[in-house]
């Protein structure tokens, strides 16, 4: 791999070969990519890191969520963030994507499915939610999302569940429970069931699904595999935008907008989009399934910092309860 730019027009003869001892000090440009390649390689094959930042960014997608209110439309933000990161990767991977297109051929109705409901529904449902459900209700059941990603492995793929497992899914939903509900879960038997209740639940079946059916996606590399679903979702994310103008009014990003856009696009939508299907790689759709209980706790951490709120003692038990229960979760390995 060459690096684009002046470097190699600098002094030495062997004009195409990466600098070598007589192309100035060494020691530095030397260490710094060496360094740079061997902490990339280690975290490409440390799953829990991987996933851990995944749901560290989908949480900021959260907070972006609040930013973005009388900035940018919803489902315009939706459009933006998969366009976006379209045009990042394509010219990238696009090659590589053209190299795989025998074995995507005769899965692409299925692969534009997984697009469709994993990526564009669940968001659209999400930010529908939103408007039409409280903050309580949605905390419940996105972290409930691992849930119906076991019984989704178990009933279609007849992955077994172990004891552990089953133990910290729960752990980790007590986690969730508590941080949802302010450190007071009996405010779960006030809470109405209304329309955002429904789609936020619907939103959370799809993801699931999407998640399961990771684990027979054309054989590709990850990162193949999302830049050919990228576009595939901005084309089903278009209706929505679309329609979003027709009934509500079109209106153009303001700099805050496009701001939150570029963080959504670089973050909750690129980065940790590729982080999560590697690690569905390295550990299997219902493991990597229960890193998704962090999102909540996260969310909880970033408005703390972020918008202001105040750090209870809940926080910090939901915390650990949501930690100890991935723990649990991933010691299913050892006994199995």
């Amino acid at each position: 791999m060459t690096a684009s730019g002046g470097e190699t027009r600098r002094p030495g003869p062997s004009a195409g070969q990466s600098p070598g001892p007589n192309s100035g000090p060494s020691p530095v440009p030397r260490s710094r990519p060496d360094g740079l390649g061997s902490a990339l390689r280690w975290l490409n094959n440390a799953p829990p890191v991987m996933l851990t930042f995944a749901a560290l960014f989908w949480a900021g997608n959260a907070i972006a969520g609040q930013f973005a209110k009388g900035h940018i439309d919803p489902f315009a933000l939706v459009l933006l963030r998969w366009v976006g990161v379209s045009i990042m990767l394509w010219p990238l991977y696009g090659g590589e994507v053209r190299a795989h297109w025998h074995v995507v051929r005769p899965a692409i109705w299925r692969v534009a499915l997984m697009a469709a409901l994993g990526f564009t529904c669940f968001n659209a449902l999400f930010y529908a939610a939103a408007h039409s459900t409280s903050g309580i209700n949605m905390g419940i059941l996105q972290g409930a999302m691992p849930v119906f990603v076991l019984a989704g492995a178990y009933l279609f793929q007849s992955a077994p569940i172990t004891r552990l497992q089953a133990i910290g899914v729960v752990v980790t939903l007590l986690g969730v429970v508590l941080v949802a509900t302010k450190g007071n879960p009996v405010l779960i038997a006030d809470q109405g069931v209304n329309l955002g209740d429904g789609l936020m639940l619907i939103a959370c079946v799809l993801y699931a699904g999407y998640v399961v059916a990771l684990s027979s996606r054309p054989e590709m590399p990850a990162r193949t595999f999302f830049t050919l679903m990228c576009p595939i979702a901005a084309l089903t994310a278009l209706p929505f935008a679309l329609g979003e103008a027709v009934v509500y009014g079109a209106s153009w990003p303001s700099l805050q907008g496009w701001l939150v856009a570029l963080y959504v696009t670089l973050f909750p939508s690129c980065l940790a989009q590729l982080f999560f299907l590697r690690g569905v790689d390295l550990i299997g759709p219902a493991r990597a399934g229960v890193f998704i209980n962090l999102v909540p706790i996260f969310a909880a951490l970033l408005a703390v910092l972020l918008l202001d709120e105040v750090f209870a003692l809940y926080h910090g038990a939901a915390l650990a309860l949501v930690l100890g229960g991935i723990w649990l979760a991933q010691r299913q390995s050892t006994n199995s």
